[in-house]
């Protein structure tokens, strides 16, 4: 690492660590020496040989906040990698959920169900895996995966996936416009094309409703929910939903209460103050079941408590990420022949429910945990769905909940 670069490290560093100390919502930092950790980065960065090494120092630093949405956007490498494979935690056990056709990790036989014992070395837990993907998604992506993977017949073994390495287009601007780490991580796996709603019905007993994040108008809410009353009941799939904006979930909340709900308390650097939501004209009244993972977080676990304790309906699923905090981006740039863009997201507020609880780092506890297991996932079963579905009166077999919503990979 050249002296220059050592220098806009530093820079960067103290740029980022200025809008903390301005912007973040506990002026106390919770009792993190602040001014102590960034010279403590700022020694190590002293110290390093590689810019990327200096850019996850920085990175550390905002960590120690243990905060979701606290975390530094490093500048955008020149090239995306595709690992070809997802996964997530489910219940205690981390398993490969998705494998892209044609990819390397197909090719080396990774298989949905397979269990991730390892990633590099590293034993993925709900404590973690989000740093993971942060990490190898969008702070230090690799060129390859070392996996440990546990087979449904219990076989282990040990793969090493290559990531398809492709050149991004030039980057003008820093444009973030997700609320936590992992719409974040999706942005950098170039998984923004598919986030449009989906939904199915039957008859005029039943609509689901896919919904990939909290991201739509008002006017696009009132079209769903207008669908939606020609119904009995509504399945609200909210599944690997990262939030978004606080205005959307007003507009569902508002558009599926039909009496006056107190969403949370915001609790800012200066003030409290209670985002309470009236109904909207011809809410949706009929029965709700909301369905989550460890992959839904922000404001649709926010939506999921609030469901939960105003007794609108049932929540099925698996434990939310705990996730739950209001935030800001700030973009920042600096060099004159060279432009190096950065920035990061701060926290602004905390959210406090109705039962004077935050969901930060405990998530939301579904009224019935259901799993889908290592066989459900490599036979591509819901059995979530299906329950849903059943209590509903309702008959949808595992196999063609499955088969709903298919997902649908980036284009090269």
């Amino acid at each position: 690492m050249s002296e220059m670069e050592r220098g806009r490290a530093e820079d960067i560093l103290q740029t980022v660590a200025g809008d903390v100390r301005k912007h973040y919502y506990d002026p106390k930092f919770h009792g993190v020496n602040w001014d102590a950790k960034v010279a403590e980065a700022k020694q190590k960065i002293h110290q390093e040989t590689s810019f990327n090494m200096s850019m996850a120092h920085i990175a550390a630093a905002l960590d120690v906040l243990n905060d979701s949405h606290t975390f530094f956007l490093p500048p955008q490498h020149s090239f995306r990698h595709d690992y070809g494979w997802q996964y997530q935690m489910v219940g205690s056990r981390c398993y490969v959920t998705r494998v892209r056709p044609q990819s390397d990790a197909e090719d080396k036989g990774v298989k949905p169900g397979d269990e991730v014992l390892a990633i590099n070395g590293y034993e993925p837990s709900r404590d973690i895996v989000w740093k993971m993907e942060y990490v190898f998604t969008v702070l230090q992506p690799q060129s390859g995966l070392r996996l440990s993977l546990r087979d449904i017949t219990g076989r282990q073994r040990q793969v090493d996936v290559m990531a398809k390495v492709q050149q991004r287009k030039k980057v003008t601007d820093l444009t973030v416009t997700g609320s936590d780490i992992w719409d974040l991580v999706r942005e950098g796996e170039g998984e923004k094309h598919h986030l449009r709603a989906r939904y199915m019905e039957q008859g005029d007993e039943l609509m689901i409703l896919k919904l990939p994040e909290f991201a739509f108008s008002e006017s696009e809410v009132d079209t769903l929910i207008g669908k939606a009353r020609k119904h009995k009941a509504l399945i609200l799939d909210l599944r690997e939903n990262p939030g978004g904006s606080v205005e959307t979930l007003k507009y569902f909340v508002g558009s599926t209460f039909e009496n006056e709900v107190k969403i949370c308390d915001r609790v800012g650097r200066k003030e409290s103050k209670p985002i309470v939501v009236k109904p909207r004209h011809n809410a949706f009244t009929g029965k709700l079941v909301v369905l989550v993972d460890s992959r839904s977080a922000s404001a649709s676990e926010v939506f999921s408590r609030v469901v939960q304790i105003e007794k609108r309906g049932v929540v099925l699923g698996d434990q939310t990420s705990g996730s739950v905090m209001e935030a800001k981006h700030y973009s920042n740039h600096m060099g004159a022949d060279t432009l190096i863009l950065f920035g990061e997201s701060i926290t602004d507020a905390d959210l406090i429910m109705a039962d004077s609880k935050s969901l930060e780092h405990t998530g939301v506890m579904p009224n019935e945990l259901i799993l889908p297991t290592a066989k459900d996932l490599a036979d591509g079963r819901d059995p979530v769905m299906t329950h849903a579905a059943e209590i509903l009166g309702l008959k949808l077999t595992p196999e063609a909940a499955g088969k709903l919503f298919p997902y649908e990979w980036a284009k090269d």
